[in-house]
């Protein structure tokens, strides 16, 4: 199961009421994705967005981390693992949208 599935399987539809967000994701290891959250909804799509809300590039590993908790967020961001342009504050909504079970 990719990390991808695993998202979509994480993904929790409440805290996304509302949203109308894309979160672009540019791996140094991977493919670039982007996760489209229409109020509720969520569309996870191979490629590149013209227009993101947010741009994140990072490793499939830090995501992974990140996603489970192993490394927070805040310290990535800090450290250059991850590195993010357009509305940053809009990507610690990820752990809510994706809370880990």
């Amino acid at each position: 199961m990719s990390t991808f599935d695993k998202l979509h399987d994480r993904f929790d539809p409440q805290a996304a009421e509302g949203m109308h967000e894309v979160f672009q994701f540019h791996f140094t290891d991977a493919q670039a994705h982007y996760l489209a959250v229409e109020d509720g909804q969520l569309d996870i799509v191979e490629g590149e967005h013209d227009d993101p809300s947010v741009s994140l590039n990072l490793s499939t590993d830090t995501l992974k981390g990140i996603m489970s908790g192993d490394i927070n967020g805040m310290t990535a961001y800090m450290s250059g693992k991850l590195k993010a342009s357009g509305n940053i504050m809009l990507a610690t909504r990820l752990t809510s949208l994706f809370p880990s079970r």
